[in-house]
């Protein structure tokens, strides 16, 4: 392993070398400085300045024909002044109705619409970058990029901007501001890394003005071109504001199961962000509020492990492209849900404060929070600190550091009482193998002190996970070899492990050809992939066998694929898969085959079905699953989702059924104000969940939120409300 490991070193170490001598023949693009009285924002061109712009429109096509010219023309301008980056576009449309626009809500995933979208590497680092999107009704996405192995875009990044929009016979056109103080950046360094990416939905064409080859692309920050002529740019005194305040009223269910508590309350909060440094922002949180989370998706788990949830609060989101800890290695030391949340229900967080940003080559993120004590917990401290050392152009080595300090805990030892884990994490990365190629490999370690008394005796290797993997993620050929390790008894305290005690090898192929000269085929693809997962001891627990013999995505945006899979598990200790011991899975090994169909109409359309169906073997017996989900919009801005998801599972020890219902309405009144309602029931927990949600946007960053969420439970027959909480909300940011 040791050779292995050094001559990989070599190999890339000689690879960055080389494309560091080599020049590239980069893009540029120069802004032009501007009065800003001369602009009205209305998303048309037509003010004197614009028009004598040059303007880029040297785009060419990624898909459907990798280096082709694009079927609509598009021409892009950018000026500035003191305070403010504007971007004019013109998106010309030989089909103006056949734009597709059918969302506004901010950050609403716009693989329905067309679509306009840019980065800005402000540190022309060509590892970070902000990246920004819009459609031609003017919804807009935003969110922080990171190199590293995948896609690394973190949406729930927040800018305060706006996109003026207009479709007219020409197709549309627009007008971008983007406040010099929604961005950090290096006011010496008067070039950025820029790029463009427009979709023309209705054809599938995805069109760059830089880095166009499959293998780049909009999401790698070093394919960009260049922005240049930025001087005498402002970034404000870097201070921001953000204050809260809110009223909540709740009625919940005695744990008797008679009566009612009734609660009411008025408080609020505040955060104030500051710019220590050009790259460095310095953040304090008081009285932490989040009233305005989306519920989480229900799920029926009928596995041995746990489920992770996404986070959804933006406090632990800012910055979390930051603490992402070896991508893809399927490693979690640090997850922010283990704070301020017990079993999905909110923790009090009474303050907190975190450092985001970059010294140097140094990536830095570190956070302190500190929760209430409820009847449920103790108060507990919680400290995360992460730091990443850039090398090279494309790789990195990074340490994260976490302490859960539970107070009131007298009674237990420290090793419990204050608990540690430490991990790092190497990452190799390359897009210069092979002259075009992308090549990675990734490398970790994890170790924690005890959780509890039952592991003080434990030794360091049972506590701390470990792993390779090796990544050749390419068209139309790619990937990947892992290896992971996690001990008997790994489980970091502010991390997520859904399950311990296993080594695991896990290789995967895939051969996936663009069909360039077919007015019906898009792409194919086959894949093969294997999952052996074995004790430490070296003893078969579970392998998965999984081919996709055939995938086929059409040129319509249509997709079909079909999988076999063939799965063993060596079951260790009796199952109660449902919980409440009705039927227990027996000690032994299963050896099952598995078919599983997909099929997804193209997301453009007005209505859109997507259905999954399992036919499986399941332990001692057989699963039949469909999952289906059936999208309508019948007008831009309004898009109702109703999935439907049935199991009949039939064994030796019993039968059941489970079924899952969610509906989901968004109404989209303008890209300003928002209405959703998500229901959601199950026949395991026998619970109709409602959640209620309006949003007004007074400016970006100030918001009002007026949230209703009610529940029901089944009571021999009837439902009964279990709990109701209404919460009304107003956000207010200012920056200096």
């Amino acid at each position: 392993m040791k050779r292995f490991l050094h001559t990989l070193f070599l190999i890339i170490f000689s690879i960055n070398l080389h494309s560091q001598s080599q020049e590239k023949n980069l893009k540029s693009f120069e802004a032009i400085e501007i009065n800003s009285k001369e602009i009205i924002l209305d998303g048309k061109l037509d003010e004197p300045f614009w028009k004598n712009i040059i303007g880029i429109n040297d785009f060419l096509m990624q898909e459907p024909i990798e280096g082709g010219k694009p079927t609509e023309n598009t021409i892009i301008k950018i000026a500035y002044d003191e305070n403010y980056l504007y971007i004019g576009a013109i998106l010309y449309d030989s089909d103006p109705d056949g734009i597709k626009a059918f969302k506004m809500r901010k950050d609403a995933p716009l693989n329905t619409d067309d679509r306009f979208m840019w980065i800005l590497d402000t540190y022309l680092d060509g590892r970070n970058a902000y990246f920004f999107e819009i459609n031609p009704r003017g919804l807009m996405g935003d969110g922080l990029l990171t190199i590293g192995q995948g896609r690394s875009l973190n949406k729930d990044w927040d800018g305060i901007w706006r996109p003026w929009t207009y479709i007219g016979d020409f197709g549309w056109s627009t007008e971008i501001r983007i406040p010099f103080h929604t961005l950090n950046f290096d006011p010496k360094i008067s070039t950025w890394g820029i790029n463009f990416q427009r979709t023309v939905r209705r054809k599938n064409e995805e069109i760059l003005w830089s880095g166009h080859k499959r293998n780049q692309g909009l999401y790698r920050p070093q394919d960009a071109g260049r922005l240049t002529g930025l001087s005498n740019i402002s970034q404000g005194l870097g201070l921001e504001v953000v204050g809260y305040a809110k009223g909540e009223g709740s009625k919940i269910q005695k744990n008797s199961g008679e009566g009612y508590d009734k609660n009411g309350n008025i408080n609020g909060g505040l955060d104030i962000n500051y710019n220590i440094t050009t790259g460095l922002k310095a953040s304090v949180t008081l009285n932490t509020d989040f009233a305005e989370t989306e519920v989480d998706e229900r799920q029926i788990n009928l596995t041995r492990f746990p489920i992770r949830f996404p986070e959804k609060r933006d406090f632990f989101l800012e910055g979390a492209n930051i603490y992402r800890f070896a991508s893809s290695s399927g490693v979690y030391p640090y997850f922010s849900r283990k704070i301020g949340l017990q079993s999905g229900n909110p923790i009090p967080i009474l303050y907190g404060g975190r450092i985001i940003g970059k010294i140097g080559k140094v990536e830095v993120a570190a956070q302190q929070v500190k929760t209430r004590e409820t009847d449920l917990v103790n108060s507990e401290d919680f400290s995360v600190v992460r730091l990443k050392q850039n090398f090279w152009k494309e790789s990195s080595i990074g340490i994260l550091y976490t302490r859960r300090h539970t107070e009131n805990g007298e009674q237990l030892p420290e090793p419990v009482k204050d608990r540690n884990t430490l991990g790092v994490d190497l990452s190799l990365n390359t897009s210069t193998f092979l002259k075009n190629q992308n090549l990675q490999f990734q490398a970790f370690a994890v170790i924690h002190n005890p959780n509890n008394l039952d592991e003080i005796n434990n030794n360091i290797w049972d506590r701390s996970a470990r792993g390779l993997r090796f990544n050749f993620p390419n068209d139309p050929w790619s990937g990947s070899l892992s290896y992971r390790e996690f001990g008997v008894s790994y489980d970091p305290a502010v991390g997520f492990s859904r399950r311990n005690s296993f080594r695991r090898v896990e290789p995967r192929i895939r051969f996936s050809p663009i069909l360039e000269n077919s007015s019906l085929i898009r792409e194919l693809q086959w894949e093969l992939s294997f999952e052996n997962l074995m004790s430490l001891q070296w003893e078969k627990l579970t392998q998965n066998i999984r081919l996709t013999p055939l995938s086929i995505r059409f040129e319509s945006g249509d997709e079909i694929s079909y999988q076999i899979i063939r799965n063993f598990e060596r079951l260790e200790y009796n199952f109660n898969i449902l919980g409440d011991n009705s039927i227990i899975i027996p000690i032994g090994d299963y050896s099952n085959w598995s078919h599983q169909i997909e099929l997804e109409t193209a997301n453009y359309r007005k209505i859109v079905y997507e259905i999954e169906l399992n036919i499986e073997g399941f332990w001692s017996g057989n699963r039949t699953e469909y999952q289906n989900n059936l999208i309508f919009r019948p007008f831009p801005g309004i898009n109702l989702s109703l999935g439907y998801n049935h199991s009949k599972v039939n064994l030796s020890e019993g039968d059941f059924k489970t079924n899952l219902v969610r509906f989901l309405g968004d109404f989209d009144f303008s890209p300003f104000i928002s209405f959703s309602s998500n229901i959601q029931y199950d026949d395991i927990s026998k619970q109709i969940g409602m959640n209620n949600r309006f949003k007004y946007t007074i400016t970006p960053g100030s918001d009002i939120y007026f949230v209703y969420n009610h529940n029901w439970i089944d009571d021999a027959g009837k439902y009964k409300t279990s709990s109701m909480l209404g919460t009304s909300k107003i956000t207010y940011t200012h920056r200096f």
